[in-house]
């Protein structure tokens, strides 16, 4: 061989050793897709805007810092409208066409509901922003499913105990007929029966009603001492008005689906005094220095306001949660859905705005009651209730 021609050799086998090295390098730097279902728009976007927010700026942050492990976040959001069919159509999309390693999300628990099917067929890890306690149980059929939000039941519980420490006995309950508010239902009564609780009325509305007045009254007609709106709709602002209109002045739960100020602002005057269990993220500032929460409730709570110049919720606390859920298994296991399942359902001691997370294969939500504070609204603000 000439010498020219072994120089020719050597610059051919140069050229074809970088190419290769370039395309190794590019494989390796290719984005982690994950999937985002939540109701941006509709009757829930309550719900939806603070968790879409969320996880944005969550995005913006991770990949200013390099990303994981050197690998780009892409994020592929669908807005779901809080409509099942618009659900099952996006969570198709994100798993057959984007290919997705995982799915944060939807906002509601029948949405939620409407997609495990799928997840499951698939084989695709998907943590709920959704509260029920169906969506992670029976765990053995919801083996690819989580959720960040407290379980129902355990707010249930924490109304009770407060309705038993006021020395009340008899509640009336009026519930949105959605798979929260009907989850929800099941878990009132349920534990009403267990924790000595008569429930005297049982009353029921559709998300798309706007005065509930008929129920209230049938309620106001009874002996009821305490009256529970359990709901993630608007209703959770109309029930009351229209209480304060009809001259009732028995006490007013909500469920943990309260957890957005918006829905106090509109209750205006007439949600003074609402009581309602949530995560501590609405009580942040209140919390002792050396609480396990306080510096990611603070930090959170801090770079969201400073982003959005809107007061943080807890649905965009669920959010949070589920993403860095995510991001987390990535770090530890790469881009593999199993790994990523497996990597979440043996996490422990994780750090979020619901709680401390302690998951399992017995628990795919891995809080307690602990998880909940007890808080009220004065003055359209949100507060730790004083016994």
């Amino acid at each position: 061989m000439s010498g020219l021609n072994r120089k020719w050799t050597v610059v051919i086998c140069l050229l074809a050793a970088f190419s290769l090295l370039t395309s190794t390098c590019t494989k390796k730097k290719e984005a982690y897709k994950v999937g985002a279902i939540f109701a941006i728009t509709g009757p829930a976007s309550w719900l939806g805007e603070p968790e879409r927010n969320t996880v944005q700026m969550i995005v913006e942050q991770v990949n200013a810092e390099g990303g994981i492990n050197g690998h780009l976040l892409e994020l592929i959001i669908e807005d779901t409208v809080g409509d099942e069919t618009k659900t099952v159509n996006a969570v198709n999309k994100l798993i057959e066409k984007d290919n997705v390693l995982a799915i944060v999300g939807p906002s509601r628990s029948g949405t939620t509901m409407a997609v495990i099917p799928i997840v499951e067929k698939a084989k695709v890890p998907l943590i709920s922003c959704a509260a029920a306690e169906t969506i992670v149980e029976p765990v053995e059929q919801r083996h690819w499913v989580f959720k960040t939000p407290q379980k129902d039941s355990d707010a249930v519980i924490r109304i009770f105990e407060h309705i038993k420490s006021k020395g009340m006995s008899k509640v009336a309950i009026i519930t949105g007929t959605t798979g929260f508010g009907d989850a929800g239902r099941k878990q009132l009564k349920k534990y009403a029966a267990e924790m000595g609780i008569a429930i005297v009325a049982d009353e029921t509305y559709g998300p798309g009603d706007t005065d509930m007045t008929p129920q209230l009254m049938k309620i106001k007609a009874t002996d009821a001492q305490a009256l529970i709106n359990w709901s993630i709709v608007p209703a959770q602002a109309i029930v009351p008005k229209n209480m304060r209109q009809l001259g009732m002045t028995i006490p007013l739960y909500q469920s943990h689906g309260f957890g957005n100020i918006k829905y106090a602002e509109a209750a205006g005057e007439a949600g003074e005094g609402i009581i309602f269990p949530a995560g501590r993220l609405l009580a942040v500032d209140s919390l002792p220095d050396d609480h396990p929460q306080k510096a990611v409730l603070a930090r959170y709570k801090k770079d969201y306001e400073e982003k959005f110049k809107e007061p943080v919720s807890t649905f965009g606390g669920h959010a949070y949660d589920a993403l860095w859920l995510v991001i987390d298994a990535l770090k530890a296991v790469g881009p593999d859905r199993a790994k990523i399942r497996d990597h979440i359902e043996n996490r422990k001691g994780f750090i979020g705005t619901g709680g401390i997370f302690n998951f399992s294969p017995e628990d795919h939500n891995g809080l307690t009651k602990d998880a909940f504070e007890m808080l009220t609204v004065k003055s359209c603000k949100f507060t730790l209730l004083s016994e």
